[in-house]
């Protein structure tokens, strides 16, 4: 368990958590960098998280899981997700739900990928790279 607190985890990438309602627009959330054709910005609450993901044409995020739920939606572009042994195609508008644990990962198809994910409870691990 993490003794590193939320409100130090969130100033440590310029969140200001204040307990209050937040009300943020994405073009004044910062971009970040995660890796080569990976773009993620952030919007964390006490507990849930919403991240916004550009992913360039082709890019494969490795089958993995994790013990946070999560929801993705589609806002453009195709992506052939993994779900446990099964492949499916999601297009924009779709929503996909991953229980805790749920064994998923994703290829992008031949155009950029533009993602909400929403996580609960927050990602620590994403606050701390």
């Amino acid at each position: 368990m993490s003794t590193t607190s939320p409100n130090e985890l969130l100033r440590r990438v310029g969140v200001s958590l204040t307990g209050g309602p937040q009300h943020v627009n994405w073009s004044s959330v910062p971009v970040e960098q995660v890796a080569e054709g990976i773009e993620r910005q952030m919007v964390v609450g006490v507990n849930l998280m919403i991240i916004r993901f550009r992913f360039a044409p082709f890019l494969v995020t490795p089958e993995h899981e994790h013990k946070h739920e999560q929801m993705s939606i589609v806002v453009s572009g195709r992506v052939r997700f993994f779900v446990e042994g099964t492949e499916r195609i999601a297009s924009p508008g779709d929503v996909l739900h991953f229980p805790p644990n749920c064994w998923h990962g994703a290829t992008m198809m031949d155009e950029e990928v533009v993602l909400i994910d929403i996580f609960t409870p927050v990602r620590e691990d994403f606050l701390k790279s």
